[in-house]
């Protein structure tokens, strides 16, 4: 009879981890006006005008607001393109990430 191949001719695939996930917030403060503020959000990340009213008086009434939530290069880069916007025309407008829970 002819040789039969019992090997085990399986491939494994090593499993990749999801990347870990980072919120990125909006800080109140007493002095970045509101429309400047909705502008941000609309152009930084995309929101509706709608959308955007709703986080920034979700941030002012209760100091802090999670925009949205990213992988931690994304989170950064948003973070730090939407508080030099705030910079750029005066305002202490501040975003910061923190890992998703």
């Amino acid at each position: 009879m002819g040789d039969l191949d019992t090997r085990n001719n399986t491939d494994t695939k090593p499993k990749t981890k999801r990347p870990k996930l980072f919120k990125v917030i909006l800080e109140n403060d007493d002095y970045t006006p509101r429309e400047f503020v909705m502008r941000v959000l609309m152009k930084i990340f995309r929101m509706s005008e709608e959308e955007a009213y709703h986080k920034m008086m979700a941030a002012q009434q209760q100091g802090s607001c999670v925009i949205s939530i990213y992988t931690k290069d994304i989170a950064e880069s948003k973070a730090r393109d939407a508080t030099d916007m705030g910079k750029e025309c005066g305002h202490p407008l501040v975003f910061n990430i923190e890992p998703e829970d």
